[in-house]
């Protein structure tokens, strides 16, 4: 359908003020974070695709009737909500449109005796926070883009917060939500603690980036909020390795701090200022709840790490990680300067593995980065959300820039390594950020034999392959 056309028809479907076509307000709409992106911006260069238009949604009504129009005419979308991506996972296809539902903000029913809330998808994470505090309960997600997030987005990219010990990732904490299909059909799965009815079809939607459908209201869980009885206390470690076997152990022990986080040397050097001696690692936990299970789990923690060899620092590398784990968030843009102006495209990359590959990984990507990406400033990480069976491991990497228009090939350079290594090692390449589009080629060796089920999937639910295409799928035409 011609340009002109379409923009037409979504103006009678939805009006002409919620149909937006100027390209500063779509460049906006289509901004994402990934590294090279960033750096991009900051040289002035904009490799992103055009969407045709973006299409601002007030309500599941308005979304059903502007998807059953796209599905119909066969036309492609991209759904949004806070626009905090990483990963290329909001870029459109050329011409598609971006279907924007940030603007449905709205705290739809708080259920104190059954420990839930209910909100729609534009409602910001910062804010049903912040409202939940003041009446003394928490959603326990508190992940990095706090500032930016908003709930839609943070199921269908299977967020994790870094409270995530104790109160779990977003599949944990959600009790049940409403979607649209691509057709336009309205499906609600309801609010209940647990059902033995067949598959757990909250899971066709978790970590789907809206391919499959468009999640337009949730509900999750709720807790109380006791911040005054938190027990914290950061540690020197020798190094990354028996920090991982730390945290093994108090795993595999049964304690559940909130927080757990190992930052190796380099990050210690960068973002802590240095505040172990020099070349060694880290160890941050806090915990929180009810006071006699903060103290207990304090002393065997405590007990645990001090085996290891850690040495305790107290707790103010702990408050200092509190006051500034979210700066980049709140300065995001300005960020992108300063790194720009330090001649570095840099960036994260999380992956996950069991315990006993994880740190083999990690030393791998250590050691073969240097080799094989000469013009790599930096490479560091750390751990920050541990399981029974294993943890996660968060790259920090700065590539120095080889020249204008090469930021793209540079960082995938990166990529590339921390994703054979991972995949060789049996880890999983992408741990809370999503797959987005730039993961997309790993996909099939990521799930292996069960990777055709993802097709079926998308058959079965988006026929037409309408719904942000590029994303999880290699495309087969």
């Amino acid at each position: 359908m011609e340009r002109e056309l379409l923009i037409k028809n979504l103006s009678e479907i939805i009006g002409n003020e919620n149909v937006l076509t100027d390209e500063n307000i779509v460049l906006e709409a289509t901004k994402d974070y990934i590294g090279f992106r960033r750096h991009e911006r900051a040289e002035g260069v904009y490799n992103v695709n055009r969407a045709s238009c973006v299409v601002k949604v007030n309500s599941t009504e308005e979304i059903s009737k502007v998807l059953k129009f796209l599905n119909d005419n066969e036309i492609d979308v991209v759904p949004r909500t806070g626009g905090s991506s990483v990963t290329l996972g909001i870029e459109p296809v050329p011409g598609g449109v971006i279907l924007d539902a940030s603007g449905m903000n709205e705290i739809v029913n708080f259920d104190e005796v059954n420990s839930m809330v209910t909100v729609k998808c534009g409602t910001p994470l910062e804010y049903l926070e912040n409202w939940l505090n003041e009446r003394g309960y928490t959603t326990g997600h508190m992940p990095q883009s706090l500032p930016m997030a908003q709930m839609g987005g943070l199921v269908a990219t299977r967020s994790i917060g870094q409270w995530s010990t104790l109160y779990g990732g977003i599949e944990d904490l959600l009790v049940g939500l409403e979607a649209v299909l691509p057709n336009g059909e309205v499906v609600r799965i309801k609010n209940v603690p647990r059902r033995s009815t067949g598959p757990d079809l909250r899971h066709l939607f978790i970590g789907c980036e809206g391919t499959l459908g468009f999640i337009t209201e949730v509900t999750v869980k709720v807790f109380k909020y006791r911040p005054e009885n938190r027990w914290m206390c950061a540690y020197e470690i020798d190094n990354t390795p028996v920090g991982l076997e730390a945290i093994r152990e108090i795993m595999v022990e049964g304690y559940r701090p909130a927080v757990v986080r190992l930052h190796d040397a380099l990050e210690v050097k960068y973002f802590f200022n240095g505040c172990t001696s020099e070349g060694k690692s880290l160890l941050i936990f806090l915990c929180e709840g009810p006071k006699a299970i903060c103290e207990a789990t304090g002393a065997g923690i405590d007990a645990i790490v001090k085996k290891h060899g850690g040495v305790s620092l107290g707790e103010k590398p702990v408050q200092a990680w509190l006051v500034h784990r979210n700066d980049v968030s709140y300065d995001i843009d300005g960020k992108e300067q300063q790194i720009y102006k330090m001649g570095l495209i840099a960036d994260t990359c999380e992956i996950s593995a069991n315990w006993s590959d994880i740190g083999e990984i990690y030393k791998a990507v250590l050691t073969r980065l240097p080799k094989d990406v000469p013009n790599c400033a930096l490479i560091g990480g750390h751990s920050s959300h541990s399981y029974l069976t294993g943890t996660n491991i968060y790259f920090q990497f700065g590539i120095v820039a080889r020249g204008k228009g090469t930021a793209e090939q540079d960082y995938m350079s990166v990529i590339k390594v921390i994703m054979e290594e991972t995949l060789k090692r049996g880890g999983s390449i992408a741990h809370h950020h999503g797959s987005g589009k730039y993961r997309t080629k790993w996909m099939p060796e990521e799930h292996g034999t069960s990777y055709p089920l993802m097709y079926k999937l998308k058959d079965a639910l988006d026929p037409k392959h309408i719904m942000n295409k590029g994303v999880i799928l290699v495309d087969k035409d």
